[in-house]
């Protein structure tokens, strides 16, 4: 389905409604995964399937997306031309780090049918220009190690964070702590 099928909307809270990521499928075979190896990243061969239960679904909006827009921050959903939501992205309030220039980009999932479409690559645009309106000038990605993941990432423009922060770090300790310059 060409991009112009599907609608980006900012949500509000109300929006939030339990049956939101019902159609959400985050199917993902991982095979392969980055791991920190002498100061070097590596590609190591660590099987497993990520996929999210109904409640699991549900928890992460009741917690996740609602905390993050009751606390300021802004959350994304990509709906498509059946008006499902099938992609969505969160970019949390507070800006840190030693000169308060990091945004989190808390989360950005694309539903399996619907990736490799171009879809991550508007989410995480539409990021990246509110992060420079709310002030930032890098974002903060917290990014799943899997092989897949991490070449979205480096096709966009990441790279590794230069300052970690330690609680998103010792939170998801497989995460790669990576950022994105938002002015060059």
């Amino acid at each position: 389905m060409p991009l112009e099928h599907y609608s980006i909307q900012e949500l509000s809270s109300t929006d939030l409604t339990s049956d939101l990521l019902k159609h959400f499928n985050r199917y993902q075979e991982v095979r392969r995964c980055l791991r920190q190896e002498n100061g070097e990243w590596v590609l190591k061969d660590i099987a497993f399937t990520e996929q999210w239960v109904e409640a699991l679904k549900e928890e992460i909006v009741r917690v996740d997306l609602m905390n993050c827009i009751l606390a300021g921050g802004i959350v994304w959903g990509v709906y498509d031309s059946g008006n499902q939501m099938i992609a969505f992205a969160s970019l949390l309030q507070g800006l840190f780090g030693s000169s308060k220039d990091y945004l989190q980009l808390m989360q950005i999932h694309v539903s399996f049918e619907h990736r490799n479409k171009g879809l991550g690559k508007k989410l995480f645009e539409r990021c990246a220009d509110k992060a420079r309106v709310m002030g930032a000038r890098k974002l903060y990605i917290s990014a799943h190690s899997s092989e897949e993941s991490q070449l979205f990432y480096a096709r966009i423009g990441c790279v590794d964070a230069v300052e970690i922060n330690k609680k998103l770090a010792e939170y998801e300790p497989y995460d790669r702590q990576m950022e994105y310059a938002l002015y060059s």
